[in-house]
């Protein structure tokens, strides 16, 4: 198991940080890009884990709940 970081200057970004990650990779993003019209579908209908980056304790809060399903699932 990995992390890859990435910071990104444009939303669009992730885009193509999609083609060159690993398949089983899921990204993480801010919520924000969730309201960004047919991008935010797109993000939303391939399962990116979205984060709200100025609530701490609810980000903290999702990436833990996404750690214990990858646990339970034994996802490697």
């Amino acid at each position: 198991p990995y992390v890859i970081v990435c910071n990104h200057q444009a939303s669009l970004d992730l885009l193509g940080m999609v083609e060159v990650i690993p398949d089983r990779c899921v990204p993480i993003v801010k919520k924000e890009l969730m309201y960004m019209g047919t991008v935010g579908w797109a993000c939303w209908l391939s399962g990116i884990i979205f984060i709200d980056r100025h609530k701490r304790e609810d980000a903290i809060d999702v990436i833990s709940q996404t750690a214990r399903t990858m646990r339970r699932e034994n996802v490697s």
